[in-house]
C-alpha cells in the first residue's frame, strides 16, 4: 500500500523473477502467463506431491513438464486440489486429471462447477480498474464436468496427501473458495482470497509489480464474505503468502500490508460500483441460486469499444515487451536444464537461480521473495 514505509523499496517484479520459483520447503510455483499454480509434496524430498490449480486452458503440457523436471518422469501427483474452478485456475483440469488418472478435491460449495451441475456467476466488467476487467465479460464462466473423480475434501480441514496441511473455507471470490495453510511455518496458498497484485489492471498484471491487493474484483461474487475471508487469513500472520495472482510475498511487509487490507478492506477492496456491491449472488450445494441484474449491458458499445481499446493497449504492451518476454523464457528453460542437472547429480553454473533451494531472503523477516 502507498503509505507502507517499505513502498519506495524496490521489490521483485517479473523482470527479476523466473516463472518457476521456491516459495517455501516442498512448495514451488509456476506462473502460468498471469495465474500461478502450486506444486506442494509433503517432505521436500521425498514421498507424494500434489498439484494445487490447472492454470489457463492449454497450459497441461507445460504443468506436466515442470512436474516432471520437479519430481521425475512417471511420478504423477497423488491428487489435484483446487483454490477454486474459475477458468483460470482450472482450465486445464480435465486433461491433467485423466491424463495422470488422479482425483480431484474441491470445498463442497465448490463442486456444482466442476461436475457439470452450474455456472458461476457471471463476471462484472463494470468493477474498474483496468483492462482485465474491462475484458472479463469474454472468460468463461461454464462449469467443467468431471464426474465422479471430484471429491468434496474431508469436514475435519484435512488436505489429502499433506498431513501438515489444512484447508480453510474462504468464500466471497467463489462460494466454494479455499485456502491452504501448514501452521509449521506459516506458509498460505491463499488462491484468490487476495492477491499480490493488482490483478484488475493490465499493465499492473503484465509488470507483476508485487503488493498486496483484495480479490479479483470481476469475479468476486459476495464482498461481505470476501472481507471476513481476509480477516480470517489475516490473524493467521502469514509468514509466506502464495497466492494465485501475484508473486509470492513473505515477512513484515507481508503481514503489514494483509493486515492494513483486512482493517481498511471496503476502501482498498470493494469497488466503487458493480454488480455484486449492493447485493450478493446466492449459491448453494448445487451451484448459483441467483444473481443480482447487471448494472451495465455487456453489448453495450461502449463497453465493447473499450474492450477493443484495451486490447490494443494490451497489445502494444506485449510488442514492446517481447525482448523481455523472450529473455524470461529463456530463463525458465535454462532453470529447468539447471534442475534436471541437479537430479542427476550434476552442477548448476555458478551465480544461477537455482528452484529448488531457498534463496538468502527465505531467512529474512523483512523482505520478499
Amino acid at each position: 500500500m502507498s503509505n507502507n514505509p517499505d513502498y519506495q523499496i524496490a521489490r521483485p517484479s517479473r523482470a527479476t523473477t523466473p516463472e518457476l520459483q521456491f516459495v517455501a520447503p516442498g512448495v514451488w510455483g509456476l506462473r502460468n502467463v498471469f495465474v500461478n499454480v502450486y506444486f506442494v509434496r509433503q517432505h521436500p524430498n521425498s514421498g507424494p506431491w500434489v498439484l494445487v490449480d490447472a492454470g489457463l486452458p492449454g497450459s497441461a503440457a507445460k504443468l506436466r513438464h515442470t512436474a516432471e523436471t520437479l519430481f521425475g518422469a512417471n511420478v504423477p501427483p497423488a491428487a489435484i486440489i483446487l483454490t477454486h474452478a474459475h477458468f483460470d485456475h482450472a482450465g486445464s483440469l480435465k486433461t491433467l486429471a485423466e491424463s495422470w488418472d488422479v482425483p480431484v478435491y474441491a470445498h463442497p460449495l465448490e463442486l456444482p462447477y466442476v461436475t457439470g451441475r452450474s455456472s458461476y456467476p457471471p463476471p462484472d466488467p463494470t468493477v474498474g480498474g483496468g483492462a482485465m476487467a474491462a475484458l472479463s465479460f469474454l472468460y468463461p464462466k461454464s462449469p467443467y464436468d468431471l464426474g465422479e473423480r471430484v471429491q468434496p475434501f474431508a469436514a475435519d480441514g484435512s488436505v489429502p496427501h499433506l498431513p501438515d496441511w489444512r484447508w480453510l473455507h474462504t468464500p466471497g471470490h467463489t462460494p466454494g473458495h479455499a485456502s491452504f495453510f501448514r501452521e509449521s511455518d506459516r506458509v498460505l496458498l491463499a488462491g484468490d482470497a487476495f492477491c499480490t497484485v493488482q490483478q484488475e489492471s493490465a499493465l499492473a498484471v503484465w509488470a507483476q509489480e508485487q503488493e498486496v491487493h483484495g480479490p479479483p474484483r470481476y469475479f468476486t461474487c459476495d464482498w461481505h464474505q470476501a472481507r471476513h475471508s481476509v480477516e480470517l487469513l489475516a490473524a493467521l500472520k502469514p509468514n509466506v503468502a502464495a497466492t494465485g495472482h501475484g508473486i509470492p510475498m513473505r515477512g513484515a511487509a507481508l503481514q503489514r500490508e494483509l493486515n492494513e487490507l483486512a482493517q481498511h478492506f471496503d476502501e482498498l477492496a470493494v469497488p466503487a460500483h458493480g454488480r455484486y456491491v449492493p447485493q450478493p449472488a446466492i449459491a448453494d450445494e448445487t451451484g448459483v441460486v441467483s444473481v443480482p441484474p447487471p448494472v451495465f449491458d455487456a453489448t453495450n458499445p461502449w463497453l465493447i469499444g473499450a474492450a477493443a481499446a484495451a486490447i490494443g493497449l494490451a497489445t502494444a504492451v506485449a510488442l514492446s515487451q517481447r525482448r523481455g518476454r523472450t529473455s524470461s523464457k529463456a530463463l525458465h528453460r535454462r532453470m529447468l536444464r539447471q534442475a534436471a542437472a541437479k537430479r542427476q547429480g550434476g552442477a548448476t553454473e555458478p551465480g544461477s537461480i537455482d528452484p529448488f533451494e531457498p534463496t538468502a531472503t527465505y531467512s529474512s523477516p523483512d523482505t520478499t521473495l
